[in-house]
């Protein structure tokens, strides 16, 4: 019995054998390193978290590993979360999704003059962000916290910090990693 691909193959690997998909389109967590400097914040206490990069670079920016699988309309990563830290409110162009992996970890939605609804998650629990919306998550307890984040882009624009002193360092962050 032969299958029949209902759909073409992107032009870029329309002529890679099965074994170079796999090769380039897997992606194990042994093989990830954990970056805890990916964001402009996460060198300041209680922003503190690591990304392990999956596909595409996220909104850290980085699109320099050549481990990471390419991003088409989407970016995927794994944040480490240690207890006390979290990120900074932000916005994105696109929708961002926290789901929650292990631990426990506050979500949370803000406006302009500061009004926040938070709401605490825990494993397999998730909040998709609207484009636009000031947002974040917070490690309240005792453990670390992983969760998954995706963006709505294979390569969006980086974080925009609600913060006008974190917005001003992000772009001197991006250029000492080039």
């Amino acid at each position: 019995m032969s299958n029949i691909a209902r759909h073409p193959r992107p032009a870029e690997i329309a002529d890679w054998s099965l074994e170079q998909i796999m090769a380039r389109y897997v992606a194990k967590f042994g093989t990830r390193t954990a970056d805890w400097d990916a964001f402009s914040d996460a060198s300041i206490e209680g922003y503190r978290r690591a990304q392990y990069r999956f596909v595409g670079a996220g909104a850290s920016g980085k699109h320099d590993d050549a481990n990471i699988v390419p991003a088409g309309n989407f970016t995927v990563s794994i944040m480490e979360v240690p207890p006390g830290q979290g990120n900074a409110p932000h916005t994105h162009e696109v929708e961002e999704v926290f789901f929650i992996l292990q631990g426990r970890c506050v979500v949370f939605v803000e406006d302009e003059q500061g009004n926040r609804v938070s709401d605490e998650l825990g494993p397999w629990e998730m909040v998709s962000c609207p484009p636009g919306v000031i947002h974040g998550y917070q490690n309240d307890r005792d453990e670390p916290c992983f969760l998954q984040v995706m963006l709505g882009r294979g390569k969006p624009d980086v974080a925009g910090f609600a913060s006008q002193e974190l917005f001003d360092k992000r772009d001197a962050h991006l250029s000492k990693d080039a």
